[in-house]
């Protein structure tokens, strides 16, 4: 790759990130309210500190990090770097404050700029590899502060929009915040992380009918393949390719809408152990689930929590922030199944559709789908598939720390396919794989049909 090329790509990925940020009060960049949940001013800085661990540190002769603390402070979970700041705590670090940070990202991005600079550095090779990676790497913290700092905005009683007035789904108005402060049984379920409707409410918003009408195509299945294929980049878990045996399938047209999970929700499905697994039915139990994360009912109305403010619910957005137990459970309400990441694979390789990403459009919610043609494989929701999240045959990590990046995580979690409304378009591939726990709720994770 030229030079110019991969610092035009940097350039660009690190201006992302603090434009994304420009609709944030200051106090809001170290809001934590969860430990799943990293504030924005630790992700600015975790993001630079990868470029400058794994590249400047590396390849630049003499280099001295900006602050030794920071290599502690900002390391994720690299335990062959050192010590890491406890996960919880990120949102107690007040100090460096905001404007360090941004300086520290500047003194870095010059750094980087000038090694990019340099064609004949004897590593220039791997300092490309690594800087696609941290590319790549920046752009998924970028999707990670959207869904962060929606979960910690959610816990204010005052349900505020990070941009108000902006992106709203389908010209719908925010709610006041008067009235949302009135709500004190809906502010105590989003700040349980179980928002959910109240017993006995049924009517959704009124809305256009959905013209499209389900619809479903049909897979052969057999001896296929599975895997990234191609000369452009991949992360390591998408290799190596392989073969698969399918049997024959069906794989839903389009997401499970709201309207349809509603009616999961009015037949008390969550008060029916027979559709859920073990574990599953366990957190509903504990946690008092009634509904996806951010759902919420007030005067006969279905609301949902935005990153543009409390909306009224559209009914034929796709359902989002729901579990792999949810979305489990409602596709065995249904009569069907989640397919697994490999007939979703086959299928999105078998009939391609183009691409959507946060870089092509600027909504921060998932769009209601607009045409037949319109399957939903990428730019709405993640969708979780019923496959674990482990090795292909032959995948073998890199060497060193940074090997760490994908291969430990290939425990306990399920696979999801498709990216979502905040994925970089360059990311939402059919052969890019995503984890999550199922009992995870704070993604943008919808749900896709199978049988």
């Amino acid at each position: 790759m030229r030079p110019n090329v991969i610092s035009d790509e940097f350039q660009l990925t690190r201006a992302r990130s603090l434009a994304d940020c420009q609709p944030l009060q200051v106090e809001d960049y170290s809001l934590q309210a969860a430990v799943f949940a990293s504030p924005p001013k630790w992700h600015l800085a975790h993001m630079t500190w990868f470029f400058e661990t794994f590249l400047l540190k590396e390849f630049v002769p003499g280099y001295r990090p900006q602050n030794d603390a920071f290599q502690v402070l900002f390391n994720s979970y690299f335990n062959g770097i050192g010590e890491q700041h406890p996960r919880d705590k990120r949102g107690l670090l007040s100090r460096p404050n905001l404007e360090e940070v941004f300086a520290y990202r500047e003194v870095v991005d010059e750094a980087m700029l000038l090694l990019l600079s340099d064609p004949h550095h004897p590593s220039y090779t791997e300092i490309q590899r690594r800087t696609r990676l941290g590319i790549e790497h920046e752009r998924q913290h970028q999707e990670l502060m959207f869904t962060d700092i929606k979960y910690s905005l959610a816990a204010n009683p005052l349900f505020p929009a990070m941009s108000p007035g902006t992106n709203s789904p389908e010209g719908d108005a925010a709610v006041s915040t008067s009235e949302t402060v009135s709500s004190s049984l809906a502010q105590q379920r989003i700040l349980s992380g179980a928002a959910g409707l109240l017993p006995g409410t049924a009517v959704m918003n009124e809305a256009p009918a959905d013209e499209l009408g389900p619809g479903w195509s049909s897979f052969e299945g057999g001896l296929v393949e599975i895997g990234y294929q191609g000369d452009g980049f991949c992360f390591d878990n998408e290799l190596p390719r392989h073969p698969v045996f399918l049997q024959p399938f069906e794989l839903a047209d389009g997401l499970v809408t709201n309207a349809e999970f509603q009616a999961f929700v009015d037949d008390r499905a969550y008060e029916c152990p027979d559709y859920w697994l073990a574990d599953g039915w366990a957190a509903v139990q504990e946690q008092g689930l009634r509904g996806p994360l951010y759902w919420l009912e007030r005067d006969g109305q279905h609301l949902e929590y935005t990153l543009q403010g409390l909306l009224p619910r559209h009914p034929q957005h796709p359902v989002c922030h729901v579990s792999g137990y949810e979305a489990d459970a409602y596709a065995r309400w249904a009569g069907a199944r989640l397919p697994t990441e490999a007939e979703w694979e086959f299928a999105a390789t078998s009939q391609p559709e183009p691409v959507r990403g946060r870089d092509t459009h600027n909504l921060l919610h998932p769009p209601a789908r607009e045409h037949r043609t319109d399957r939903q494989l990428y730019g709405a929701c993640w969708q979780w598939t019923q496959s674990a999240y482990s090795a292909y045959p032959g995948f073998k990590a890199e060497g060193g720390a940074i090997g760490e990046y994908n291969g430990k995580f290939m425990s306990n979690q399920w696979a999801v396919r498709g990216g979502s409304c905040v994925t970089w378009s360059s990311q939402a591939r059919s052969a890019y794989r995503n984890f999550f726990y199922p009992q995870d709720r704070w993604q943008f994770l919808g749900v896709r049909l199978a049988r």
